[in-house]
């Protein structure tokens, strides 16, 4: 039975786990975290980081891997495409993963290679930052965010220098590195950002998982609350998206890989990559994709970290689909989760993360998402509608 080695356990990585069982591999797993369900899905387990590099090789050279899979995880990535570059195993270029899993080194590149990016500079301490923002080396608002963290943590929107300190300082706090990074806030065109995952296979993208990004402003507007498709673009506008992100795998020469991605046109119609990860999305993403296109990229991810081709011929379906990622707007004992009889008409999957009497925090990153559920709808316009005032029919309770 060939062994595939995959970094992290946690809830939402557990799927690949399965599918890769159910592919018949062996599947080993690497977490630090002792209470990661993924120990119990896995055929073996080891209590290692996925960020601890030499620690993770000494794994696979033990357990002699032939693949190895960062599933959903931005951080354990580079361990990823290390592991397989000191083995020999498929995978795409070390340089290449830290570029998209490095915020600063991201809009370097995208800078260096003509693409359209945001005014951006790293920063090591609080007191750098400051000093720029008051000789307005930024115009504002500024967003300000962890060069190396995903999930939205640490990520705030700045109006002006004289209150920046503290969300500076939570931005470092969320960096591995101890960086962070400034950049211009980009004006959207459109009512979404533009969201979701890609496929590629030989070095071409062949799924466009194209969504659009809903967020609550009830709670943190910058963290994703949901997805939804089609994505509410003009079809000039979505062809620009297309050719950017094929002229960003071509320039970073990824040739097998699903790629998280996060992209704004502003007015302009101008696209701007803003993160693209190399893994699948996390929020269920891939489950989402399932029921639009008949394919899902967790067992495809699979497959291609361990060599295997890969052939797809997806059409999506007619229906339009959406997650909505169930979440607090403040922090107390959950008592219930609420559905009124509209949410309950479209509603067709749930998956709960917290039950009642568990507690529950304010939905200001990803990691505090409460579950997911799964709507159908038939027209796109009833579909952003509904995702725009979700939370009037979809509501955690609290004692």
């Amino acid at each position: 039975m060939k062994k595939l080695l995959l970094l992290g356990g946690s809830p939402q990585q557990v799927i690949a786990i399965e599918k890769a069982k159910q592919l018949g591999y062996y599947t080993i797993l690497c977490d630090y975290l002792p209470d990661n369900p993924g120990q119990y899905a896995a055929h073996k387990f080891y209590p290692v980081s996925t960020t601890d590099r030499q620690a993770v090789l000494e794994v696979a050279r033990q357990e002699q891997a032939q693949g190895v899979l960062a599933y959903a995880s931005d951080p354990a990535a580079p361990t990823a495409a290390f592991v397989a570059q000191e083995m020999g195993l498929p995978g795409n270029p070390l340089n290449s993963v830290e570029i998209l899993c490095n915020k600063d080194k991201f809009r370097a590149f995208l800078r260096e290679n003509g693409f359209h990016t945001p005014l951006a500079r790293g920063y090591g301490s609080v007191e750098e930052v400051q000093e720029d923002l008051t000789r307005g080396y930024f115009p504002f608002p500024v967003l300000v965010k962890p060069v190396d963290s995903s999930g939205s943590k640490g990520v705030s929107v700045l109006f002006e220098a004289e209150h920046a300190k503290p969300a500076l300082e939570n931005a470092l706090s969320f960096s591995r590195s101890g960086r962070i990074l400034v950049e211009e806030y980009i004006e959207k065109a459109h009512p979404y950002l533009i969201g979701g995952d890609i496929l590629v296979a030989d070095g071409k993208i062949v799924l466009w998982g194209l969504l659009n990004c809903h967020r609550d402003p009830r709670a943190n507007p910058l963290v994703p609350a949901g997805k939804s498709y089609p994505p509410a673009l003009t079809s000039a506008v979505e062809s620009r998206v297309k050719e950017t992100l094929q002229n960003l795998v071509s320039c970073l020469h990824i040739q097998n890989c699903c790629m998280n991605v996060e992209l704004v046109a502003d007015k302009q119609n101008r696209v701007f990559p803003l993160n693209i990860g190399p893994r699948c999305g996390g929020n269920m993403i891939p489950d989402l994709l399932e029921c639009i296109f008949g394919v899902h990229t967790a067992a495809l991810s699979v497959q291609m970290a361990m060599g295997q081709p890969i052939c797809i011929n997806a059409s999506p379906s007619p229906d339009c689909f959406a997650t909505y990622n169930l979440h607090s707007t403040g922090s107390g004992i959950l008592k219930e989760f609420y559905f009124d009889k509209k949410a309950k008409d479209h509603v067709f999957r749930k998956c709960f993360y917290k039950q009642p009497g568990d507690r529950v925090d304010f939905f200001d990153n990803a990691s505090k998402a409460l579950g997911i559920v799964f709507l159908r709808f038939q027209t796109p316009e009833e579909t952003c509608f509904f995702m725009d005032h979700a939370g009037e029919h979809i509501q955690a309770v609290l004692v």
